[in-house]
């Protein structure tokens, strides 16, 4: 260590270089030591030199070639630290034999490994509801950005237990909070693989539907009201579980501000003309 940072004024920035010119100072000495003895005889022999001069030369070019290229996976090495320091994801790590280099890698593998499933962990716990085990309000917004990329056909519901604050007074906490679980695991199960699902807030919940008319998106949510409706498994003790629907269509992510309130604006129109129904915004 202290020869390195004794020589660190030499390409401070690029460590290659100063191995590369120190290496190239030694290859020299034997010309050198030429130069020296038939200086000190007198008798010069410029062939020899020539000979030497140009067997150092190319020595030098051949050496400074091959430390470069065996210095190419430390270069390697600290571009995927760099990246996995960065939060992004660490491309193919090379495998390295038992020296210095491969362990080098092998701990570089190690820790852009436990960094991406570490950075997975926290980004699921950020992005998922605890209690349903669907997205959030943050991941589905996340996710919406993504899928609204560019121009969509697409539509924005909001859901929104009827009567929750009945069903958390009758039957307690646990039961309301049973019956949230098990909307969301319908949600997930019933609606299509391309759309987005997500705990809005409270016991309220939020659907996405790529590619979506609104009157084709209104008989998708219909199907699953009836069938919530008629499902006496969700509720407690034969207490029917239904829920309130807002839509409103969305053609890209900067509508989505927009397409949340006007959602939100049905499901209130919904919610008051009666519940257990299915309302669009106006357009």
């Amino acid at each position: 260590m202290r020869f390195y940072k004794a020589t660190a004024f030499l390409f401070p920035n690029h460590y290659e270089n100063r191995i590369i010119l120190i290496c190239s100072g030694a290859a020299l000495i034997p010309l050198a030591a030429c130069v020296a003895v038939q200086a000190a005889s007198g008798q010069w022999d410029f062939t020899l030199l020539a000979i030497v001069l140009a067997a150092t030369v190319t020595g030098t070019i051949l050496a400074a070639a091959a430390i470069r290229a065996l210095l190419a996976p430390l270069a390697d090495a600290a571009a995927l630290l760099q990246a996995v320091q960065a939060g992004e994801t660490a491309g193919e790590i090379p495998e390295g034999g038992n020296d210095l280099v491969g362990r080098l890698l092998r701990g570089v593998a190690t820790a852009a490994n436990e960094s991406a499933a570490r950075i997975k962990r926290l980004t699921d716990a950020a992005e998922r509801d605890p209690l349903t085990g669907i997205g959030n309000r943050r991941g589905f917004t996340d996710s919406a950005r993504e899928v609204l990329l560019g121009q969509h056909t697409a539509v924005l519901a909001l859901i929104a237990v009827d009567h929750f604050a009945l069903i958390q007074e009758q039957f307690g906490e646990a039961a309301a909070d049973k019956v949230l679980k098990a909307i969301g695991r319908r949600l997930e199960s019933q609606l299509r693989r391309t759309d987005l699902t997500a705990r809005w807030e409270g016991e309220k919940f939020a659907v996405l539907l790529p590619d979506t008319l609104l009157d084709e998106a209104r008989l998708i949510m219909e199907r699953l009201r009836a069938s919530m409706a008629l499902d006496q498994s969700l509720g407690e003790q034969g207490w029917p579980v239904t829920f309130s629907c807002g839509l409103a269509p969305i053609r890209n992510y900067a509508q989505f501000d927009e397409a949340c309130s006007r959602a939100g604006a049905a499901l209130g129109d919904a919610s008051n003309g009666g519940r257990n129904r299915i309302h669009a915004a106006a357009n």
